[in-house]
């Protein structure tokens, strides 16, 4: 069964933003990691700044639930409040994740296509006809969040 969780982006103060909410919620990220910790690209040209900025964070506020976010890089430009999230779909397939990723990029604009990564999902982003950004994503681990 797909579930849906909700993705904020931030212009570096991802980090911070996470420690509040974790002061709230309470939990442990199950997972935190910066743009340094990635395995070298030819595709990513980061500055030292950039380096230091969250790539990926998890916080867990339920059995179900699931807040996640990361910071933008110099590369990529600066995220607005208002377009600073994305529905992130995790689903149980590769098969499920390509039929949703093709359907919900139709009239839109696919922004990562969807294919294997380096941290073992299957994953890929869009944004959708309507304007609405979302992240599809199957977890060969079957570990949500990850």
């Amino acid at each position: 069964m797909a579930k849906i969780n909700v993705y904020l982006t931030f212009n570096g103060e991802c980090a911070e933003v996470f420690e509040f909410y974790k002061s709230i919620f309470g939990g442990e990220f199950s997972y935190k990691g910066t743009f340094g910790e990635m395995p070298p690209s030819d595709e990513f040209d980061l500055s030292e700044q950039d380096k230091n900025r969250i790539m990926h964070v998890s916080l867990p506020i339920s059995k179900e639930t699931i807040l996640m976010g990361s910071d933008t890089t110099s590369q990529f430009g600066n995220v607005k409040v208002g377009n600073n999230f994305s529905i992130s779909l995790n689903v149980d397939s590769r098969e499920e994740a390509d039929k949703f990723f093709t359907e919900l990029s139709e009239g839109g604009k696919i922004t990562m296509p969807i294919g294997d990564t380096f941290w073992g999902s299957y994953f890929g982003s869009l944004e959708d006809q309507f304007g609405i950004n979302w992240m599809v994503s199957f977890d060969h681990n079957q570990s949500q969040g990850a």
